[in-house]
């Protein structure tokens, strides 16, 4: 995949994002190797900017490491600073989950206030779990959900 190319504008904004950021991928002595890269990829499709430390003495072999780590993942080369290297790549979209409209309401933890009949005392505070066919009253109690009763001639009607 070849590289991203970014105008320096952005090139600017994407410098400035990662500031704050802690290298999630470190290069060692054996340089470059298959591993690194899937390391990298995994962390650009999760991350999208990303700092990588390598920790190699020389200069020209950072830089070409950088310019390769960026050709083999598609990524933009964003800055070289020291022994931190920058990249960044658009992350990419998750498909969506098709939601079936047959299915019914999950379950939610519902809070109960019961107050004191004097009003001195502190409320009791209940933690249920209400489930899809559920539902609370206003006394505080959990009843099913009935199917609706509907008129025999409505049903002959339709």
């Amino acid at each position: 995949m070849p590289a991203i190319h970014l105008t320096p504008a952005q090139r600017k904004e994407k410098r400035g994002d990662a500031h704050h950021l802690d290298p999630v991928v470190l290069i060692g002595d054996q340089g470059l190797s298959d591993a690194v890269v899937r390391e990298a990829d995994l962390a650009l499709k999760v991350h999208g900017l990303i700092k990588v430390r390598m920790f190699s003495d020389s200069r020209p072999d950072r830089e070409a490491a950088l310019a390769n780590l960026a050709e083999r993942l598609g990524a933009a080369p964003v800055q070289h600073i020291g022994k931190l290297l920058v990249l960044w790549r658009p992350i990419p979209e998750k498909p969506k989950v098709q939601v079936r409209d047959d299915r019914g309401a999950g379950p939610r933890v519902v809070k109960i206030l019961k107050f004191s009949k004097s009003g001195n005392q502190r409320a009791q505070i209940k933690k249920i779990t209400v489930f899809g066919n559920q539902r609370v009253t206003a006394g505080g109690e959990i009843k099913r959900v009935k199917a609706r009763v509907t008129s025999v001639k409505k049903k002959a009607a339709d």
